[in-house]
């Protein structure tokens, strides 16, 4: 509920360019080409679907072989909520992207794919059996890693403004909280 309250005000100041855009941007001018070009754009890339994809695609075959079937549909269903989500906020809002006069930045894409693809993946890996060295704390501290380092690579890059990942932030649980619980009801129901 707090983040899907946190995405609508963060929506709200992006389409009102309110006084919460010009922090933001400011903030932004102050972090943009910071660290090394070749690690921000390597973290910026996790995001990318050439990246994230496959590794969602080899979780859901994995849950697949597991005897996992519904969780595996509802994964895929999740990751292609992201751009049917994305892409009209994007058009809705028309957001100048930094370091460039194109719009259509609000919210990140990478990131809200970063987001779903590596949640799903944890998410899936939780819900089935795994080999033992596959502790149960590992899939979502990567996924959480991993999405965070998107998010800072396409800031620090200068891809996107701070608050253009962190709606992306806000969005990715949102959109994983049924996969989240119907994950939990199959291991309660202990299959």
């Amino acid at each position: 509920m707090a983040l899907t309250a946190l995405f609508g005000l963060i929506t709200w100041q992006v389409a009102a360019d309110g006084p919460l855009v010009r922090l933001d941007e400011r903030v932004g001018e102050s972090l943009f080409r910071r660290g090394p070009a070749a690690l921000t754009q390597l973290f910026s890339d996790l995001g990318g679907v050439p990246v994230a994809l496959p590794v969602l695609v080899c979780a859901i075959a994995y849950a697949l072989w597991r005897g996992a079937r519904r969780l595996p549909v509802y994964a895929a269903l999740t990751m292609a909520a992201v751009p049917a989500l994305v892409i009209p906020l994007k058009v809705a809002t028309a957001r100048q992207g930094p370091l460039t006069e194109a719009v259509n930045y609000y919210p990140s894409g990478h990131t809200a794919t970063a987001a779903v693809a590596y949640g799903a993946s944890a998410l899936l890996l939780l819900a089935v059996d795994r080999p033992a060295w596959l502790r149960a704390w590992l899939p979502p501290v990567a996924a959480v890693l991993l999405t965070a380092a998107t998010g800072v690579g396409l800031v620090l890059h200068g891809y996107h403004w701070p608050l253009d990942v962190l709606a992306s932030w806000c969005l990715g649980p949102v959109l994983l909280a049924p996969l989240w619980w119907a994950g939990r009801r199959r291991a309660a129901n202990g299959r």
